[in-house]
Formats: C-alpha cells, sequence, structure tokens
C-alpha cells in the first residue's frame, strides 16, 4: 500500500476539525491518521530526522491548511477549522491538492518560481509537483546527491592502491572515535601481516585493541564465509577478540551468518556501508554547501 501524501492528509484534518473546536496538532495528525487507515508498519516508518514520517506529513497539511487560511491558530500548536476549511470540505470531500488551494485570496504556492504574486500575475507555475512534503523533497534530493558521491567513493576508493585503501579505513575508524582521545591507528606492513591491515589502539597504553582488515575486491563481487573464518584465525592467533573487516564489495549470507555465529566479536562493514559512513563522518568528501531551514518561532509572536 502507497503511504498517504500530505495532500491525502488535508482533508481527513479538516474532517477531525469539523466539529469547530480547538484542537492540539498532535491529537489532529493521529485522528487524520485513523481515518486513513494507516497501519502499524506505516505509523512506524520515520524519514531521515528521526520524525514519523505520517506525522510530518500530516503537520504539513497543517501547515497548508493556515497559510490558505482554511483553519485558524489561536495558540501555538493547537488549530481550530474557519469557515473557508469548511467550505473546502464541502466541495473537496473526496479530497484536497496544494493545486486547489492556488486560486484562493492570498495563497502563494511555494511551486512558484519568482516572489510571491497574486494568482493572476501571470508567473510560471510548476505543474508536475511532487506530492512530497518539502522536508521530504529536500531529504529525497540530499539522499539522491549522497547515492551518486556513495557510488563514486567507492569506484575511487577501488582504483586506489592497498595502502592507500587500509589508511583511509583507518582514518574513518578514528573519525567515528574508536581510537578514543588518545588511541592511535597502526597499518601493518603490507607483507607478512597475518591477515591483518591495521590495529586501533583505543587508549594510550593499548590495553584495548581492534584489529581491522580492508579489502578492495571488484565492487560487484562477494566475500564468502572461507575469508571471514580466515580472519577469526588471524584475530585468535593475536590473542585478540574483535576486529572489523571492511571491502568495496559485499558479503554472502554465508558470511554473515558465520560472523554473527562466532564467539569473537566480528564487525562487517561493505561497501554500501562504508560509503555512507565516509560522508557520514567527512572521510574522504567535504561539505560544499549547508542549507539552513527555518520556521516560525512561537515564542516571539506571545
Amino acid at each position: 500500500m502507497v503511504a498517504p501524501t500530505w495532500e491525502q492528509y488535508m482533508i481527513p484534518s479538516l474532517q477531525v476539525l469539523a466539529d469547530g473546536q480547538v484542537h492540539r496538532a498532535r491529537a489532529v495528525t493521529e485522528a487524520a491518521a485513523d481515518l486513513l487507515g494507516l497501519s502499524d508498519d506505516e505509523r512506524s516508518t520515520r524519514i531521515p530526522s528521526g520524525m514519523p514520517r505520517y506525522r510530518n506529513r500530516a503537520m504539513w497539511a497543517l501547515s497548508y491548511l493556515f497559510r490558505a487560511g482554511a483553519v485558524e491558530r489561536p495558540a501555538r500548536g493547537q488549530y481550530r477549522i474557519g469557515e473557508l476549511g469548511r467550505r473546502l470540505l464541502s466541495e473537496h470531500p473526496d479530497g484536497l491538492t496544494e493545486r486547489d488551494l492556488r486560486g484562493l485570496p492570498g495563497y502563494v504556492s511555494p511551486y512558484v518560481k519568482g516572489a510571491a504574486a497574486a494568482p493572476d500575475s501571470g508567473v510560471v507555475v510548476e505543474e508536475d509537483a511532487t506530492p512530497l512534503d518539502p522536508v521530504e523533497q529536500i531529504e529525497t534530493g540530499i539522499a539522491r546527491i549522497h547515492a551518486e558521491v556513495a557510488a563514486e567513493l567507492l569506484s575511487r576508493l577501488h582504483a586506489q592502491d592497498p595502502a592507500f585503501f587500509e589508511q583511509a579505513v583507518l582514518d574513518l575508524l578514528m573519525k567515528m572515535g574508536y581510537g578514543g582521545t588518545e588511541g592511535t591507528a597502526t597499518r601493518t606492513q603490507l607483507s607478512n601481516d597475518g591477515g591483518i591491515d591495521g590495529i586501533i589502539d583505543q587508549d594510550a597504553l593499548g590495553l584495548a585493541r581492534i584489529y581491522v582488515q580492508a579489502k578492495r575486491y571488484a565492487l560487484d563481487s562477494s566475500i564468502g564465509r572461507p575469508e571471514i573464518q580466515a580472519f577469526v584465525g588471524a584475530l585468535h592467533g593475536n590473542q585478540a577478540n574483535q576486529g572489523v573487516f571492511i571491502t568495496t564489495a559485499r558479503f554472502s549470507s554465508g558470511a554473515r551468518q558465520y560472523a554473527d555465529s562466532v564467539a569473537t566479536r566480528v564487525v562487517l562493514i561493505d561497501g554500501d556501508r562504508l560509503a555512507r559512513l565516509m560522508i557520514r563522518y567527512g572521510v574522504g568528501v567535504q561539505v560544499k554547501q549547508t542549507y539552513h531551514r527555518v520556521e516560525i518561532d512561537e515564542d516571539f509572536f506571545e
């Protein structure tokens, strides 16, 4: 089942408010979700910021209705239906879209190109506006950019020599905080490394260590159980109880099952997760531009 868009929350929200009473935003969003018949799984789905997706979309529906003058906000986080809202509910019982709001006095669509203008000013309107709410549009765009960067990251890492890749992996783990405040990361010699490519000392004395194996395999290849067994053997040979196996490729189900079954703690990081971690912790990438999303400070107007 396709999750309801933010537009599809507008009529249910008006139906909840139709009693003319003042309702808290959270109560409206929950009741609207009930009217739409959302399942527990749909309610548990979250957007990247951590907010439940259905609640985010329902809140944007209330925001649009407020901008259109269909609902009033007598106090912070509280809503009440207006006369326009009753009319819209009567005229559009089967659904209301942002396009329906465009001709309303004082309403300016966020999809209008250029400065705010009257409905008949001649400005060009995007006819294929996405059904995602504005926050999801931003997050979807960022996700697409990150996906492109992640693919290029893996390609570039695979093209480098083994020493570069091993050092990049250690840099990432240190950036993630596994070296603590006084720890160090050491890359072992390429020859006779015993199956260990790097060692991270998590404290100044080296009492807690993480052993690392970093392998540049073809991006479409799969690492099987034998390679993980060999890594576990190398850990045992160093009297180690924890290790990280990082690759540009992916792991077979057998490899993951074996890693989960052994007493030694072995973490497997495939190419997809490696790229996402590098982006998250700023290793091999740089921030090109920062955008700030603002909202009204309700305290300012109280």
